[in-house]
């Protein structure tokens, strides 16, 4: 399959069993879509573009006073090429941000540290009303999908409830890739460790392509005026032992006339969640990716620890020396 396939979340309303078929087999067959119908106005879509650009707008300084690295929970401000992906840099300048809670106290495993407080612009007061506005919204259309896939693949539709009642992990990113630069890699191809993601981009923007399951040729995926483009992650294969499969996916810097701007919303569990297991018959079980250089773990929180140390290496130096990937955890698949 060569082309990304256009959902109409509000299928749900009025035909449930036809969107339940077409979710399913377009995060198997491809891992990527669409997603039109989602019930949120070009006013918020707007919105958070419009504090998106505002932010970057800000002088470096004032960026740089909320640096990721002076946060043990990976939130706050990456300059470009700050990040990595694969060992590669990319280049892009973003900003992470989660659920605001305190930071964990006492004994446990690292990927605890994950959950803290944000890192906010002192001028930009506005950035979290929109973003906090934000998660609630997705959170909602997040979780009509996974309904959808868990009844769809004949499992109780609430299966996935409970790992996500209690301090799901979400994560927002606002991220700008510059225009014409001489580095093509605005960020390398990886497949995200969390559940699924939605994310919004500038209309005006390109570079985004996905190469879909068994496929030898990267697939270009423009974005699409208010609709968001939803993949699936690592934890949702784990979830259903393969049959619904993270696609990978990067973004190519080759606009020469204007940024991209785009905010992922990744959808997560607590980070202390292990991923619900979809009883599927045997003949839909292909089993989780095997990679010698991306080992998967069934809890969330092992999972994305994994990916951030790799992702940002200046954090991990300067808050966890010598500290592996996973320390307490084997991976469901060893390499």
């Amino acid at each position: 399959m060569t082309v990304v396939p256009v959902l109409d979340l509000s299928l749900l309303d009025t035909a449930p069993e036809q969107f339940d078929a077409l979710v399913r087999t377009a995060a198997h067959d491809v891992g990527f879509f669409y997603l039109t119908g989602h019930g949120l106005g070009a006013d918020r879509i707007d919105e958070i573009l419009a504090v998106a650009r505002r932010f970057f707008a800000l002088p470096q300084r004032e960026k740089d006073a909320i640096a990721m690295a002076n946060s043990p929970h990976f939130r706050g401000y990456t300059r470009l090429g700050g990040e990595l992906t694969r060992g590669a840099v990319d280049w892009r300048e973003q900003i992470d941000i989660g659920p605001e809670r305190a930071a964990p106290t006492g004994p446990g495993p690292d990927h605890r540290n994950l959950v803290g407080p944000n890192q906010w612009p002192a001028n930009l007061p506005e950035l979290r009303t929109v973003i906090e506005r934000w998660d609630a919204d997705l959170s909602r259309i997040a979780l009509d999908l996974l309904t959808a896939w868990a009844r769809s693949l004949g499992a109780d539709p609430r299966v996935f409830d409970e790992a996500f009642t209690t301090d799901p992990a979400t994560l927002i990113k606002i991220v700008r890739y510059p225009a014409g630069t001489d580095t093509e890699q605005g960020v390398g191809a990886h497949k995200d460790s969390g559940v699924l993601t939605l994310l919004l981009a500038d209309p005006d923007s390109e570079g985004l392509q996905v190469l879909p399951p068994g496929a030898d040729e990267w697939v270009d995926v423009p974005p699409q005026p208010g609709t968001f483009i939803v993949n699936i992650g690592e934890m949702l294969e784990v979830g259903t032992e393969g049959y619904l499969r993270a696609t990978e996916h990067r973004v190519v810097n080759r606009r020469a006339g204007a940024d991209r701007i785009s905010v992922p919303y990744f959808f997560n569990p607590s980070v202390h969640a292990r991923m619900p297991q979809l009883p599927l018959p045997a003949g839909l079980r292909s089993g989780v990716t095997v990679d010698p250089e991306n080992p998967i773990f069934d809890t969330y929180g092992e999972n994305a620890w994994k990916s951030r140390l790799r992702a940002h290496p200046d954090v991990a130096a300067r808050h966890y020396p010598n500290r592996s990937p996973s320390a307490t955890a084997e991976p469901i698949v060893e390499a």
